[in-house]
């Protein structure tokens, strides 16, 4: 094991707030407050490209000559949400009932943030799969990129095919392990 291994360590926290165009976001550390830089590049070797302010966040951590960096992410959990109002187009589907549903590999369509929806295209389907912001942060995203690869829980909603929850691709592949 290296020095710089040694140095290493785990912390569990909280996503203070994550900027995809920036490059970077800052984490707070649930047992001292501190702040961890959160670099695009290793959010990205995790397989998302975003991830929803107040996640929860597992990270190994490095201190460096300018402080504390996240250097390895671990797991994403979503926001904690005690009042959080149903999705309508979701229905009375609860939380059990979607993680029993299949991952479907996909690909983002394209997703507009300020819109607050996107769409995705599973793959060996024609239909779209409609994909709302709401989703998405309760699944630990900020924003999906055009092409992004991701997999999907899907429902049939009042209108068409519906994401109930979103998966990066590499979690997906981590947890099938």
């Amino acid at each position: 094991m290296t020095e710089q291994e040694q140095d290493q360590h785990e912390v569990m926290g909280r996503v203070k707030w994550f900027d995809p165009a920036k490059g970077f976001g800052f984490v707070v550390v649930d047992n001292d407050g501190g702040d961890i830089l959160l670099h695009a590049n290793v959010l990205r070797n995790f397989g998302q490209s975003s991830v929803a302010d107040n996640a929860r966040i597992l990270v190994v951590v490095q201190q460096t000559s300018r402080g504390a960096q996240a250097v390895e992410v671990r797991e994403i959990l979503p926001p904690d949400d005690e009042d959080i109002s149903p999705i309508q187009d979701l229905g009375e589907t609860d939380a059990a009932t979607i993680a029993a549903l299949p991952l479907e590999p996909a690909r983002v369509k394209w997703f507009d943030k300020t819109k607050g929806f996107g769409f995705g295209n599973v793959y060996g389907r024609p239909e779209d799969v409609f994909i709302h912001v709401e989703v998405l942060r309760r699944s630990g995203f900020a924003d999906l990129q055009p092409g992004e690869a991701v997999c999907l829980r899907v429902i049939e909603g009042k209108r068409g095919r519906m994401a109930a929850q979103v998966v990066s691709w590499e979690a997906a592949l981590r947890d099938k392990k």
